[in-house]
């Protein structure tokens, strides 16, 4: 069952637009001293979970281990008062294809790689772990 609002709304198609749309979320992961650790991430929803690729040196790896509990949520690009924010589990994910050849990652991020790293592929191997956000509850408005 979707978290998301009914699409025929203005909610639901402005977070839907959104959620396709944006090309940064920012993830939230916990430290083992409690303390939140928010992250900009290119991210791709997908199936009503969020995709992403991190680079293995990052420390968000040791903090997922310890801790799967996390949080998603998009700028409301100063618009006031439009909010998206999911909370959930953090996995790794060993089944999705890396970012250079993941087609819907490629239609979403293509220009973007070439213009901060040099090449989809250069992207591709620096950012070469993946993993899913999978929403548990939502707030929108």
């Amino acid at each position: 069952m979707s978290l998301l609002p009914d699409p025929s709304t203005a909610l639901g198609a402005r977070v839907a637009r959104d959620l396709s749309e944006r090309m940064i979320g920012w993830i939230t992961s916990v430290d083992r001293a409690g303390t939140p650790q928010p992250a900009p991430v290119w991210f791709l929803w997908h199936e009503d979970r969020v995709l992403f690729y991190s680079q293995p040196s990052a420390k968000r790896l040791e903090r997922i281990k310890a801790n799967p509990r996390a949080s998603f949520h998009l700028n409301d690009e100063g618009l006031a008062h439009q909010l998206t924010l999911f909370t959930g589990t953090l996995a790794q994910a060993a089944d999705v294809p890396p970012a250079a050849e993941h087609p819907d990652f490629l239609k979403k991020y293509e220009d973007l790689a070439i213009r901060s790293f040099g090449s989809v592929q250069r992207f591709s191997d620096l950012f070469n772990v993946a993993f899913v956000f999978t929403p548990e509850k939502a707030r929108m408005h």
